[in-house]
Formats: structure tokens, sequence, C-alpha cells
């Protein structure tokens, strides 16, 4: 076999044939020519068969290693003029646009930055620290679909700190694909205006004057064409009249979005999808009361504290996962603690009841009427309860009460959100925090949005 015949079996580069191999002492060089007599504008899909000129230099890129020597691709291209995007070197089918690396170079680094940080990258692949964000960028303009917006019913919104100084990232998760589809920097009410403005952009300006057609589409008659003044009367438009665009938006098609407590996300969806239930994951409630009897061991420590009683303020400080963990995951000596607590009675023996109740109530299992009953009796108990933290739950439980039902109604929760955040998290720690949200961005949707990654390698197995 002919060596240009096996670099060409070896590379399998799409659309060309090998000219020449040559062997250097730290790289091969191999020259290839285009099958296609075409000439394609690396930007779109435009094609001609006239070019500007030819290039008098060779176009370099990098390929994946051969061994211990570098892998460089060589040809020589032309250059056309595109009606929409001017003159234009030549597209090549093997890499993108803008590259200076084969797309199988670029999968692999992509692939490995989902796996591992970028310093480990940068050495196994010999490239530099802002090379790898730039190649992160192209894969992703690519491989994440532009349509990843159009078919969300069921949604998830929830945040995640990337940064120290209460640097956060909104991330819209989709819970019937269970991956990532969008993100913004920041959070709360702006956020998520800014997530329905680009999932429902406001509709260029007419320039021609709308001209009634002599038949409209309607829901209901007997042909998908009803001719003017028959079919339904109520579905007609009044002469110069348009459609309401709320009733083609993709935000009327969502039915359920799930959220925490905090921030004004309930309120940016209640303005832009109003017939969508908003859903409050049972766990942030159970959560809540965690926290407030937290504050209440708190307030009951400080309290020993001021009085003077030094030891039992010691002894105390040591219960605290007693009350906090679940009791089934207690030791001997946590729940030996926990026994004494009770007998001694007082009001951190009576937070940690409200807790436990609370952990009941949303238990799996109960139905949707028996947790209505039993929020309501718990509302009477925690509004009694002269403990100021559970005062405040129940005021926040009463306040999110429709969307904790709706929780257990549609058997959503956030757990999807909060184990895509986890990952997301590992993602930042793993390489040691980013320069700028969109270079974290670009990584979370590649790591974890509606993209499949396929290695070099993987081709041959599908």
């Amino acid at each position: 076999m002919r060596v240009t015949a096996a670099f060409s079996r070896l590379l399998d580069l799409p659309g060309v044939w090998v000219r020449k191999v040559r062997f250097e002492p730290d790289r091969v060089i191999v020259w290839v020519a285009l099958r296609r007599k075409k000439l394609v504008c690396p930007k779109c899909s435009y094609s001609t068969m006239a070019r500007e000129n030819e290039q008098d230099h060779d176009s370099v890129w990098r390929a994946v290693d051969l061994g211990l020597w570098r892998l460089e691709v060589r040809a020589r291209l032309r250059r056309l003029r595109c009606p929409v995007h001017g003159a234009h070197v030549e597209g090549v089918p093997f890499a993108r646009d803008g590259a200076r690396f084969t797309r199988d170079f670029e999968d692999v680094v992509a692939w490995l930055m989902t796996k591992t940080d970028r310093t480990a990258v940068c050495r196994l692949m010999r490239i530099d620290w802002e090379t790898v964000g730039r190649i992160i960028k192209r894969v992703g303009d690519e491989l994440l679909p532009a349509d990843r917006l159009n078919n969300l019913f069921e949604i998830s919104i929830d945040e995640v700190a990337w940064r120290k100084g209460h640097r956060y990232l909104t991330l819209i998760g989709d819970h019937c694909e269970s991956c990532v589809v969008w993100g913004t920097e920041g959070k709360g009410q702006a956020a998520a205006d800014e997530f329905f403005a680009e999932l429902d952009p406001p509709p260029a300006p007419s320039k021609q004057p709308r001209q009634p057609p002599d038949g409209v589409m309607v829901p209901f008659g007997p042909g998908p064409t009803v001719p003017a003044g028959e079919g339904v009367p109520a579905a007609w438009l009044q002469d110069g009249s348009d459609l309401d665009p709320r009733l083609c938006a993709r935000a009327s098609r969502l039915t359920a979005v799930s959220m925490d407590m905090t921030g004004g996300y309930a309120k940016s969806v209640r303005e832009h999808a109003s017939q969508a239930e908003i859903v409050i994951d049972n766990y942030h409630v159970v959560a809540l009361a965690t926290k407030a009897l937290d504050e209440v061991r708190r307030e009951h420590w400080n309290e020993l504290r001021h009085l003077g009683e030094l030891a039992a303020a010691n002894a105390f400080k040591d219960a605290r996962w007693a009350l906090l963990k679940n009791p089934e995951h207690l030791t001997d000596r946590q729940a030996a603690t926990l026994a004494t607590l009770q007998t001694a009675g007082g009001k951190v023996p009576r937070a940690w009841a409200h807790k436990e109740t609370v952990r009941e109530i949303f238990k799996p299992g109960l139905s949707v009427a028996a947790v209505e009953q039993l929020i309501a009796r718990l509302l009477a108990r925690l509004s009694r309860s002269r403990l100021e933290p559970f005062v405040r739950l129940g005021r926040t439980i009463r306040k999110h009460r429709e969307g904790i039902l709706a929780a257990r109604r549609l058997g959503l929760s956030n757990a999807r959100a909060e184990a895509l955040n986890n990952k997301v998290k590992l993602i930042i720690r793993r390489a040691y925090g980013f320069h700028s949200a969109r270079a974290a961005l670009a990584l979370i949707l590649l790591a974890c949005g509606p993209v499949t990654l396929t290695l070099p390698h993987d081709r041959f197995h599908m």
C-alpha cells in the first residue's frame, strides 16, 4: 500500500484525497486536495464554480497527533464571493469555519473538557488556554440544536453560583429531556424575563401592508382551507387585523414550571406564561423547616451563653446534628442526645417536632387531598407556635401553598435541576473558575445540554 493511500485511510478526512506525505523530526505533514469542483461558502450553503483567485500559500490544520508526532493537514484553497457574506476562502468539509484544527481534533478537545480540567487538556493536546475556549465555542455553536426551545412543556428554573461575590447563573432545564436548554448570567425576575424574551422574540415590523387572502386556515370546517364567508364565524378576523402573537407563542405551550421559593421567577412566569402551573419543590419546604430549627437551636445556645451557663452551652453545641439529621440516620450517641433534649423539654424539642411534622407531610405515598388537609393543620400549629422562625415558615408555606400542592399533583420536582446543578458545580470547581459567564455557560451547555459529543473512533461503531 502506498503511503498516500495509507494516510487517506488513517485520517479518514471527508471530501479530500491525499496528494503527498512528508515526515519531519517533530511532525508529519499531509497535503490534501478537495474532490469537489464547486467552491462552497464556509458560512452558508452557497456554492459556485466561479472563483475570485487562488491562495498563494497553503492553509494548515492540526489533526489528532500521530503517536509522538504532530500531524498537520495542508491544502491550497481558492477564494469565492458569496452574495451574502462577501469574499471568503472556500470551506472544507473536515474543519469548521474559522478553525485551524480538524473536526476530529476539536471533538476530542470538547469531550475532554467535559471530563477533566483545562490545564490537563492543554498539556495533553498541546494547545494553549485560550484556544480551548475558542474550540468549545465553535463545537457548541455547531452541535447545540437551534430548535431546542421549540418543544418545551415542563421546565425548571434554578440558579447556581459560578463565582465568588454572589455571581449567579440562571439555568433553564427541560424535565422531559433531563438537560439544560438555556442559561444566562444573573438571577431573579430579570433573568427569567430574558429567557421569555428569547423564547418569543418580538416580531419584526412588516414593511409591506397586509393583504387579506382569499381563504384562511381555520381549526374547524369541512376542509383545511375554507372559502371566505364560510366556516366558523368566530374563527374569522376583521379586515386589517392580525392574530394575537400570544396564540402562537412558544411560552403558551408551557404547562408547568418548577422552581424554589426564592427570587422573582414566579412573577415572570405569571406575566409571560400565565397558563403554566408554578410548581414548588417539596424538598425546599423541608429545607426551610430544617433551617428554622437551626435558627431556634442557635438562639437557645446564645441564651445559655448570655446566662453564664457555659458548660450547658458547650454540651448543647454538640447536639446540632442530633437535631438536624433525620432520626433514621442518627448514631446511638446522637439518638441518646436527642432523647435527653426531649426529656428536658422547652422550645428546642417543640421546634424539632415541627420540623419532623413537615417531613412526614411531604413523604411520598400520601394523596393530594390528604396533604392539603395536613398542610392546613400544620399552618394552624405554626401560627400558634410562638417560635418566630416557624411563624415565618408558616407564612411562606401559606404564600406558596398552590405551588406546593401542584408539585404533589403533577409529580414534578426540581430533583433533576438539582442534580444538574451538582454537575455544573463540579464543572466549575474542576475548571478552577472562569473569567466570564459566557465561557462558563458554553461549557455547561456542552456538558449538560442536548448535545451528543462523538469521538472519532465512535463513528466506526455507529
